[in-house]
């Protein structure tokens, strides 16, 4: 049976969309004020990430790495500390998602051969062995290999623009109605600026691998892929 995963839509109301609006529009003291709009604002992904945790039982180490941005975002928010942790915290969270990627290389599982290289997505048996037939398997091993290095940059690229994005918008001390503003604009942003740049250059990875599979075995894409 086929795992259900999380609706990409479902993810962006309650990660972003909503949290961004609360904290933009409900931050005054006439609202719910600056603590209690950034409260029920971080209480969306925890409440999402916590159901989506729950249904499917399952540990994922990306999961919890946002679970703990949420807090430490929430911590620095209600703490009051210095914006410069809020941009710290930022470029963390994609620089250690890229650093196990990297280190993933030298390891018996690298994360982008677990991601395209399996046995769900293609007919790996049929791949193998027109690999072996042409003297092709060291050859697509190294570009596994730099398909993993590339992987590992979409994070470092995260990184980088996440620290820009904080130090750029959010400005005003912590705990006040206008680092809520702030903070909900960082996040709308963060959409367009990043998430889609980083899943552009995913998918320009998983394309690289699918030619050069389909190169060194010259086989077709019916028969590259298991079809459903």
């Amino acid at each position: 049976m086929t795992e259900k995963k999380s609706n990409p839509l479902t993810d962006l109301i309650f990660n972003v969309i909503v949290p961004s609006v609360v904290l933009m529009k409900l931050s005054g003291q006439e609202q719910l004020g600056p603590v209690n709009a950034l409260i029920v604002a971080l209480a969306f992904p925890v409440v999402l990430g916590g159901y989506e945790l729950i249904k499917h039982k399952k540990f994922n180490f990306i999961s919890l790495l946002g679970f703990v941005s949420v807090l430490l975002t929430g911590g620095i928010g209600l703490l009051e500390l210095d914006n410069q942790w809020l941009a710290i915290k930022e470029a963390l969270i994609p620089g250690l998602i890229g650093l196990v990627v990297f280190i993933s290389t030298f390891t018996k599982y690298p994360v982008v051969t677990k991601m395209i290289f399996n046995d769900a997505v293609l007919n790996l048996s049929l791949i193998k062995e027109k690999l072996t037939q042409n003297g092709k398997q060291t050859e697509f091993n190294r570009c596994l290999a730099q398909s993993n290095y590339l992987f590992a940059s979409t994070f470092v690229f995260s990184s980088i623009m996440n620290y820009v994005l904080a130090t750029t918008i959010v400005t005003s001390p912590a705990g006040t109605e206008a680092f809520n503003e702030e903070l909900g604009e960082m996040t709308l942003l963060s959409y367009p600026m990043i998430a889609i740049p980083s899943m552009l250059m995913m998918f320009g990875i998983f394309y690289y691998v699918w030619r050069s599979i389909r190169r060194m075995t010259n086989l077709e894409a019916n028969q590259i892929f298991k079809m459903q």
